[in-house]
């Protein structure tokens, strides 16, 4: 780059045809020091992103003399002070982006001088204060403005009502107090309106639902309080709603399923009475419904179980009554359900089974009686499951051993009897979840069965086998048959579309068509020209699915093969396990084809996707040296232990990777899934971050669904913000992925896995590193296999491990800072 004699060829520049420099893109690139003035000498520079690097000092006032400018982006880099107030004579500025620096002090009047053409402001994530100044009314073509996450106070002007355009205002985090101001009616294209986690104790605007255009609505942990009144028309787009943690009193209005497009209602942490109302079932698409910690009595309406496509039903923490209803496992799509904390009672539901998706099962704290259907066990996505504190009488089912990713398990304080299932899934959990069960016996407890332990007869354990067996057999050729549709046979129908980058073919699920079939038609969509394109090609590669030595991986998305193509080609295919869940093509598509443009040598690319009613296929680069998992915890006999240079070079490309979903691209992508088993190396140790972006697809959720704590799919790796009963859609942000990412650091310096529990004993990673530093004793943290590499380099990423797992998200660095330390670090990468 630095040879080219004109900058016009170097990484990030572009000029104009006269060779003046027009863009300088230069995001995450980790430059630091300061911003040099000869900028100013640049006339015709339209564009300047410096975001996600490392610069420091305060914004250089001589930015304000380059007039030609567009698009000003110093986002997420170390700027302290002030913010500019000359930058306000830039009067052709169409966007100016400052947020996550360190600026303080008070948003400047004269910045909006010139605001004339101003579409977009985003001055979040500092330390600002004061009141937003009047002077934002001039900006007439303002189209969004995001000062959340600082300490801003007042209230907004009046005067902005003049901004007709806007869009997007963001004003949580701060500390705005008195009434939700009034102005906020006259934005009549607003579709996104936050101002959670204020102090705002009056006004709670329902003439603002009638907005056409308004899609979120969210004024939570606020001070509000009076009743919630009868809304008398709802806009058809609104999708969210969200009241929780405020003080709102009376009854839920049976007028408020009048919004029928909602899919998330949450009026969690109120003072709300009454009873449930059963219109609430006439909400076709909603997806999450909170409504736990009020005081809401009476039953559980059975209307509930006409939500088709409900996923996360919170109904703690009340003052519910009577049986759960036999219905509610109707809404088969569920992932969460938490009905702890009420006085319900009868049998917990036999056709439970039915919600195939559920991790999170919460019913502690009730009247519940009656045994605990061994059915439950096929609940094979199980992850968090609460039967403590109710009145459970009969045994333990073996079944529940089924259950492999449980990673919190509770039956205290019932009547069960019996001797405590021996499996491996029991034994990870200790004493704790099986006390005051005054009948159980057997390991984990200190109480001993008497007799000894009854085992089937052989006849009878024959008979078994062979039931066993033949379901085996059963859901093996099922299994077999559902693979076999994969088996493509593919018409090409338009190569044109391959100067996208993109080729769309027909495909008919068949293994061959007979005359008489009736064909499913689905499309495949590749996103790379080196993909074969012809049929013969991708039978034979396809085939590959139906090879059990062909199967490389699987979790909750769903089971992944190697398909191997002539001249050597190898691609990852990835079945999804969520059939019908996803509602509409349109909606995957987009989705998928919104990751499918990103490129970063630490992701592992998508290359395409296939689409049908009944299958959908995501493919991705196959990465051929495993993943972290393997590398730290299961080696194979005779396999050398990572050493220091592999394992920095890991840590140092995953956080490259998340740094460039969280700020290069926009809107920011959230993993929420960042564990060992994503991580994925090749031959030369170079990491590549997998399963990226894929929450919304499991089902098609937003990022405040996908984020909740329960719904996580890694235990240990979760961020203990995600934890919390009443969880605002403030908290869900990429410090959640920060968090993911120390424990990796921490699992990368210690080799030990996030959670361990030796002699039953639960050992939590985080704790036991910061504990031993506390002691003084953290070279007893470090893995056995580095004892011999640079000690002061290890502990620099210990501690940057232990920051990144701090327990409050602001404690935590964004990833571009992570990446900026761990450069400065800078160990020998000599990898044998």
């Amino acid at each position: 780059m630095s040879s080219d004699a004109s900058p016009c060829g170097w990484t990030g520049i572009t000029c104009d045809a006269d060779g003046n420099v027009e863009k300088i893109i230069l995001q995450d690139f980790h430059l630091n020091g300061t911003i040099s003035p000869a900028l100013t000498k640049l006339k015709q520079l339209r564009a300047l992103s410096l975001s996600r690097n490392g610069f420091t000092g305060q914004i250089p006032v001589e930015l304000a003399k380059i007039g030609s400018l567009w698009k000003l982006n110093l986002s997420h880099n170390a700027f302290s002070g002030p913010v500019p107030p000359d930058l306000g004579n830039l009067s052709s500025l169409r966007m100016l982006d400052l947020s996550g620096n360190f600026l303080s002090g008070a948003i400047p009047q004269p910045l909006f001088k010139y605001c004339n053409r101003l579409r977009y402001i985003s001055l979040s994530n500092n330390s600002l204060s004061g009141p937003i100044p009047t002077e934002i009314s001039q900006c007439g073509r303002l189209e969004g403005f995001d000062f959340s996450l600082n300490d801003l106070t007042g209230s907004l002007p009046t005067e902005l009502g003049n901004c007709r355009s806007l869009r997007l205002v963001d004003l949580g985090g701060n500390s705005f107090s008195g009434s939700l101001p009034q102005v906020l009616l006259s934005f009549s294209n607003l579709s996104h309106l936050a101002v959670d986690g204020n102090s705002f104790t009056e006004g709670l605007l329902p003439d603002i639902l009638t907005l056409q255009n308004l899609k979120h609505y969210n004024i939570s942990h606020n001070r509000l309080s009076g009743k919630i009144p009868v809304i008398t028309n709802c806009s058809s787009s609104l999708k969210e709603i969200d009241l929780s943690a405020n003080n709102f009193t009376g009854e839920i209005p049976s007028s408020l399923t009048s919004c029928k497009s909602l899919t998330v209602l949450d009026l969690t942490n109120n003072k709300i009475t009454g009873n449930i109302p059963s219109e609430i079932g006439n909400l076709a698409y909603l997806e999450v419904l909170r409504l736990g910690g009020n005081s809401i009595n009476g039953s559980i309406p059975s209307e509930i179980g006409n939500i088709e496509f409900l996923q996360i039903l919170d109904l703690h923490g009340l003052d519910l009554q009577g049986p759960i209803p036999a219905v509610l496992p109707n809404c088969r799509f569920l992932l969460e359900l938490d009905l702890s904390d009420n006085t319900l009672d009868g049998h917990i539901p036999e056709k439970l089974y039915n919600i195939t998706y559920l991790n999170l099962l919460d019913l502690h704290s009730n009247k519940i009686d009656g045994s605990i259907p061994s059915n439950i066990g096929t609940l094979s996505k199980m992850r968090y499951l609460d039967l403590s504190d109710n009145k459970l009488t009969g045994m333990i089912p073996p079944s529940l051993g089924n259950m492999v990713q449980l990673g919190y398990f509770n039956v205290s304080f019932n009547m069960l009897q019996g001797r405590i299932p021996n499996n491996p899934v029991m034994r990870r959990f200790g004493k704790v979840p099986f006390v005051r069960n005054a009948g159980l016996c057997g390991p984990p407890l200190d109480t001993i069965c008497e007799g000894p332990a009854s085992a089937p007869s052989p006849s009878l354990s024959g008979a078994k086998r062979t039931r066993l067996l033949s379901v085996s057999a059963i859901i093996a050729i099922v299994a077999a048959a559902v693979i076999a549709v994969g088996v493509c046979l593919i018409t090409l129908i338009n190569v044109r579309t391959l100067r996208r980058k993109k080729a769309e073919l027909l495909v008919y699920e068949s293994t061959p068509p007979s005359p008489d079939s009736n064909l499913i038609i689905g499309k495949l969509v590749l996103f790379s020209k080196s993909l074969p394109s012809k049929y013969e090609d991708w039978e034979a590669g396809t085939k590959a699915l139906l090879d059990k030595k062909c199967l490389i991986g699987g979790g909750a998305i769903g089971t992944v093969y190697k398909a191997s193509f002539d001249g050597g080609l190898t691609i990852a295919v990835k079945k999804l396990e969520i059939l019908g869940r996803i509602k509409v093509q349109e909606e995957f598509e987009q989705e998928i084809g919104r990751l499918g443009n990103l490129r970063h040598p630490n992701l592992a690319a998508l290359q395409g996707y296939y689409w049908s009613s009944t299958m959908q296929l995501i493919l991705s680069d196959f990465i051929p040296n495993g993943n972290l998992y393997h590398h730290l915890h299961e080696r194979h006999p005779g396999q050398s232990p990572l050493c220091w240079g592999r394992r920095f070079k890991i840590a140092l490309g995953t956080a490259k990777a998340l740094a460039y979903l969280h700020h290069d691209c926009k809107p920011p992508i959230l993993h929420f899934d960042i564990k060992s088993t994503n991580i994925l190396v090749d031959d030369d140790f170079e990491p590549h971050l997998s399963d990226y972006g894929l929450g919304k697809l499991l089902p098609m959720l937003d990022s405040y669904i996908s984020a909740s704590r329960k719904f996580h799919t890694a235990v240990g790796y979760v961020a203990p913000e995600l934890a919390c009963q009443s969880l605002s859609s403030s908290l869900l942000t990429e410090k959640c992925d920060v968090y993911s990412f120390g424990v990796i650091l921490l699992e990368l310096i210690t080799g030990r896995r996030p959670v361990e529990s030796p002699d039953s004993e639960v050992i939590i990673l985080c704790e036991y590193v910061r504990s031993s530093l506390e002691r003084g004793d953290g070279a007893a943290c470090i893995d056995p296999n580095l004892l011999q590499q640079p000690d002061n380099e290890i502990m620099q990423v210990l501690k940057l491990g232990l920051i990144c797992t701090a327990q409050t998200p602001s404690r935590r660095p964004s990833m571009a800072e992570v990446v900026q330390v761990l450069e400065s670090i800078k160990p020998n990468l000599e990898l044998q």
